[in-house]
């Protein structure tokens, strides 16, 4: 039996056993970890493989996401589309030597070894997850497991709430495991695949990039490196999530699949066209999440855009 191990600072020991009530802390278990501020919760890291009566396995995803006040922000397992779960990144086209590997998005042929996930309180007071993750296909086997095809470490990194908005960022490291691997978005003219968060979508739901609405289209559509998703999330209270991607981020890093109806919004990497992963320089991607309530400051959201 796999034996999963959690590792802890020193200084997280300290600082959960002086904490304040509001603290970011975090419970491990089996499954995964499960991201809290005081007693409410933030953010659960599905580790272990999860499916849904065998089909469509997945690990290595946030579900629940919750917003500011406690509610579910996420789905797993909607009845529209069975493999779209909370905030995932993964891509339909997996290539080794141009022949297909199986599709991660879709949770086919590939699965997600999730080897280790430390848990850190920064000294700013951020709770960083990282992990250690093994992307591997059942299209080639070594004995009775499924073959490692590629590595990848990740921190998201939980930021304390301030009065009305909390910050999450991602900084996603892929490094192949074998020559020639290449990774793309579906292969049709929409493209979508990469950073994709699934959203409980209310009626009211509205996007908008530096304050200028954008309309959801059926192909991917260029706007700035952020988008305002807004909307009634909450008991018919107006509040919004925000994802930006990283001006240190490849290109393209400003093309967005959006949809205003039972289905995930998209950071669109790379598109329809697959780009090579190296099995030396590791592809860097980093994207941040702001959940907000209310309103946050024009001059405040600029400074979080130079991300």
């Amino acid at each position: 039996m796999k034996v999963i191990s959690y590792f802890l600072t020193i200084s997280c020991l300290l600082f959960c056993s002086n904490a304040r009530s509001q603290s970011l802390n975090f419970e491990a278990s089996a499954e995964g970890i499960l991201v809290k501020e005081g007693t409410k919760k933030v953010l659960f890291f599905q580790k272990e493989i999860k499916s849904l009566n065998g089909k469509y396995p997945r690990a290595n995803y946030i579900h629940p996401l919750y917003d500011l006040e406690g509610h579910i922000l996420t789905e797993d397992f909607p009845e529209d589309h069975l493999h779209h779960r909370g905030i995932f990144w993964t891509w339909h086209q997996i290539l080794v030597d141009g022949m297909s590997i199986g599709d991660g998005w879709e949770c086919k042929d590939i699965s997600w070894d999730v080897t280790d996930v430390r848990a850190t309180i920064e000294n700013d007071e951020s709770l960083s997850l990282y992990t250690n993750v093994f992307w591997n296909t059942s299209a080639y086997k070594e004995g009775d497991s499924n073959f490692p095809f590629l590595h990848e470490k990740t921190e998201i990194k939980i930021y304390p709430s301030e009065e009305n908005y909390r910050i999450i960022d991602f900084e996603i490291s892929l490094l192949a495991l074998v020559n020639h691997l290449k990774i793309g978005g579906s292969d049709d003219i929409k493209g979508y695949g990469g950073f994709s968060v699934r959203l409980k979508l209310p009626e009211d739901i509205s996007f908008s990039s530096e304050e200028i609405n954008i309309p959801p289209t059926n192909e991917a559509l260029i706007a700035k490196r952020w988008m305002e998703i807004n909307g009634s999330f909450n008991e018919n209270k107006k509040s919004g999530v925000i994802i930006i991607a990283s001006k240190e981020n490849p290109t393209p890093n400003n093309k967005w699949i959006l949809r205003s109806k039972k289905s995930m919004q998209n950071a669109v990497y790379p598109g329809n066209i697959p780009v090579k992963i190296s099995n030396e320089n590791p592809t860097i991607l980093k994207y941040r999440m702001i959940l907000y309530k209310n309103k946050i400051s024009s001059s405040l959201l600029n400074h979080f855009y130079q991300f």
